[in-house]
């Protein structure tokens, strides 16, 4: 059975949805999730967690990202990017210094209205589904970081080329739009990629099609284990506390106080694991069951 991480590179004009659909049927697999949504229009890093790995993806979703993002000023739509129908338009005043200058307002801990083209749920319904209807409801603002916001270049007149280093549920549209409105001529996403997620960048990244074209596809995915790497490895003794812990017991050890990344002794993963006071307790197990 396959089990592991996949670091997809996501093609243009397919959901997130659409790749864990496709990979279900190459890996023959069904527990297939995601970390991260892109948008269709949005390209690059998608980790997908595959069998066992299924279990990880809430810890994915705490890491920060990093996108290279096309600023269009002079456009505002109601999806605050360019596949959405356009609400105004108005000349480009804004030079590349005044945007640089209007970036800085931006950076560090800041507050965000979520836009309604977004999954986010307001009495059971998605605000993209009130938006189709033409329903635009009162959002509260959701605290994010951004890390880093550099200005990259400027394409065109109207076209600049951003890098944005941000933390879990940061909208790059949302901030696109924002930024226009900071320049009094409005903005919209004109283009996104995504470099970096849930600690994995396009170095790790394969596409679609390389995956398809690989006679076993599972040769391409990394060890569930490596992604938590920065833990230190506890083995176990073969027996007891083995059986104890995959009955969900609590161990009595005498290890240092942390977090670990434990195994059997035959060197299967099992679970990541808090020590604390000599008790080590289960926080995610990874065996099959």
């Amino acid at each position: 059975m396959a089990n592991g991480i996949l670091v997809i590179d996501k093609p243009a004009d397919w959901t997130s949805h659409d790749v864990v659909a496709k990979l279900r049927g190459l890996l023959h697999e069904r527990r297939i999730g995601h970390a991260g949504t892109l948008d269709p229009m949005a390209t690059g890093v998608l980790p997908v967690f595959v069998g066992r790995a299924t279990r990880a993806v809430e810890f994915a979703a705490e890491r920060e990202k990093e996108y290279l993002a096309t600023l269009r000023l002079g456009t505002v739509t109601d999806t605050q990017d360019i596949t959405g129908t356009v609400l105004s338009s108005q000349p480009i005043t804004a030079t590349k210094e005044a945007v640089e200058e209007v970036l800085g307002g931006f950076r560090g801990d800041i507050q965000q209205i979520p836009p309604m083209y977004s999954a986010i749920k307001r009495e059971g319904k998605k605000l993209y589904e009130l938006a189709r209807r033409g329903q635009e409801i009162e959002r509260d603002p959701r605290p994010i970081t951004i890390y880093e916001l550099e200005l990259l270049d400027q394409r065109s007149p109207t076209d600049f080329n951003l890098r944005v280093l941000c933390s879990k549920g940061t909208y790059i549209r949302t901030l696109c739009h924002d930024i226009g409105q900071a320049l009094g001529c409005g903005g919209t996403l004109a283009a996104l990629r995504r470099t970096k997620s849930a600690g994995f960048s396009l170095q790790e990244a394969v596409t679609l099609e390389e995956v398809a074209a690989r006679e076993d596809p599972a040769s391409l995915l990394l060890p569930v284990d490596a992604y938590f790497a920065g833990h230190p490895i506890l083995l176990l003794k073969e027996g007891a506390a083995e059986k104890r812990l995959r009955n969900g017991g609590v161990l009595t050890l005498d290890a240092p106080d942390g977090t670990y990344r434990v195994y059997s002794a035959q060197k299967e993963f099992l679970a990541l694991a808090r020590q604390e006071r000599g008790r080590l307790t289960t926080i995610k197990s990874f065996f099959e069951v």
